[in-house]
């Protein structure tokens, strides 16, 4: 028995409001849950990155300076 056999003699509203607000109040806290971490995940890759990224950086430059320095 299909999804369309079950809905096929009731009015559109419970199939497009009543049905998906039924599962959002169910599991809505999972939802957010797993919203939530893959948010938190995305951020503490783009943060690890930058902080790499500005490692890098102040080691090119002090590498730089240092070795421009030194020739004189």
């Amino acid at each position: 028995m299909s999804v369309k056999e079950i809905t096929a003699g009731l009015p559109w509203w419970v199939t497009w409001v009543l049905i998906p607000a039924i599962v959002l109040v169910v599991f809505g806290g999972l939802i957010m849950a797993l919203v939530g971490f893959i948010i938190g995940l995305l951020f503490k890759v783009l943060l690890a990155a930058a902080l790499i990224a500005g490692a890098i950086f102040l080691v090119r430059q002090f590498m730089s300076t240092s070795s421009s320095g030194s020739g004189r």
